[in-house]
């Protein structure tokens, strides 16, 4: 059934007027109503890296709060460029996972729009022509919208839920968009060009591509950023620039500007591409102490978003959980997701504290597997992750091995997580099965939920 709808798609994608902003896919329970919707995706991570996480944290497996989310299902996530998935050869060929794996950008677009497209692409079809975004449907329904991530702001996974662009490595021009012409409120991310990936100042001279350029860069500095209307009143609204960890720490609390940029003191990731041995195991390499983590990043977020009476949407990304894969550093891929498995606790948190479950819907997953991540000895068999108890790297490999390591993404389901009334419904889109991981949804059928049900 999903790929005669797959194919549909394709087939309107190809006809349809090169201009067409395509409207919202609908879901299919209209009677499912929600007002704040989170989105995290933890880039790169496939089952095996929750579940190495578990053994370094805790001892044992099934010890994230959000695998106790009352739907856990798993994800297929090809992109147009793909094809599909399927599970009979998924476990019996070894190598079949390895071959036609999407990218961030087309799985972003797929979660944000609901439509699948070519590896690369930012919020467009096959033909280069605009598809509408989750957080351009919930500004127009008057919410606040937000993406945060742990690399730069302009990158795949949050350009993929704003942007609009033929090539994920536009990025200065994705990044323009982003400030100057969307409607969002709220974007965080690294790119900082005045700053190295220990956080050491250095010359931004010609490194200014993730956040604009460099006349975007001079305009952030000097806090003369005007962006496009984002709250509906008729005006531009000027963004608000926050920088220091310790800014970033007040803004979980208290009043808040109402649209806020956050670019932390530091170049590509929060942590991951510090200096120091990143083989080394998790923590062995202290933290840079100068950058906020990405939990306090969603915490400011969240405050910032939570004052809009309508409601909002965010996406969050532990974006550098790929970037850890994609160089087999095991240590550091560990830390990444425990920055981020404390994002989703913090979420939840706020949920608690100032909403409840009939309003608000949270989603934890990955856009695609990074790595191939498996235990030692695995190939041509699946072997287990060792676990070696609590706070020991516990026993795996890496074994996506085409080269170049940038091809190292997977074709492998991904785990999947919701909670929220509204969350039964993905149970519904559930309808075909893996032979070991069971019912599974499709990437596009986050956005055909979303967007079915935002009120």
């Amino acid at each position: 059934m999903k790929r005669l709808l797959l194919a549909l798609m394709m087939v309107l994608a190809l006809v349809l007027p090169g201009s067409t902003v395509y409207a919202a896919p609908q879901n299919l329970d209209s009677n499912a109503k929600v007002k704040n919707v989170i989105v995290m995706i933890s880039d790169g991570c496939g089952y095996n890296q929750i579940l190495a996480t578990d053994y370094y944290q805790y001892g044992k497996a099934g010890t994230q709060v959000y695998e106790h989310f009352p739907t856990a299902l798993a994800m297929s996530t090809y992109s147009a460029d793909g094809w599909g998935y399927d599970s009979a050869m998924a476990w019996s060929d070894f190598g079949y996972v390895t071959l036609e794996p999407t990218d961030s950008a087309a799985a972003a677009t797929a979660m944000s729009t609901g439509f699948k497209t070519y590896d690369a692409a930012i919020g467009v079809d096959l033909n280069g022509a605009p598809l509408e975004h989750i957080s351009q449907y919930a500004e127009e329904l008057g919410k606040s919208t937000g993406v945060i991530t742990s690399v730069p702001l302009s990158h795949a996974t949050p350009a993929g839920f704003v942007a609009h662009n033929v090539s994920r490595n536009n990025f200065a021009a994705i990044a323009n968009e982003m400030i100057y012409q969307s409607a969002v409120d709220v974007v965080m991310g690294t790119g900082a060009p005045d700053y190295d990936n220990s956080g050491n100042p250095v010359n931004p001279a010609g490194r200014e591509q993730y956040v604009g350029g460099a006349a975007t860069w001079a305009d952030l500095g000097d806090g003369s950023v005007i962006g496009a209307d984002a709250d509906g009143d008729g005006d531009s609204d000027t963004w608000a620039l926050v920088r220091d960890r310790s800014a970033f720490q007040a803004l979980a609390s208290g009043q808040t500007p109402a649209r806020v940029i956050g670019i932390p003191r530091v170049y590509t990731t929060l942590q991951q591409a510090r200096s120091g041995n990143g083989n080394a195991d998790p923590y062995v390499v202290p933290l840079t102490p100068s950058v906020p983590t990405l939990e306090e990043m969603t915490r400011a977020a969240l405050n910032v978003l939570d004052n809009d009476p309508d409601g909002f949407f965010l996406m969050v990304e532990g974006g550098a959980i790929d970037w850890a894969g994609h160089g087999r550093q095991s240590g550091r891929m560990i830390e990444e997701e425990i920055d981020f498995n404390r994002s989703v606790e913090a979420v939840l948190a706020w949920v608690q504290a100032n909403s409840n479950w009939g309003e608000t819907l949270v989603i934890v997953t990955g856009d695609h597997e990074t790595g191939y991540l498996l235990g030692p000895g695995s190939d041509p068999d699946w072997k287990p992750i060792v676990n070696n108890g609590a706070g020991n790297l516990p026993g795996m490999g890496w074994f996506s091995n085409v080269p170049p390591v940038s091809a190292n993404h997977t074709n492998s389901l991904v785990p999947f997580f919701a909670k929220g009334d509204v969350a039964r419904l993905f149970k519904a889109y559930a309808d075909e099965r893996d032979i070991v991981r069971g019912p599974y949804i499709d990437n596009i059928e986050i956005a055909h939920a979303i967007f079915g049900s935002l009120k």
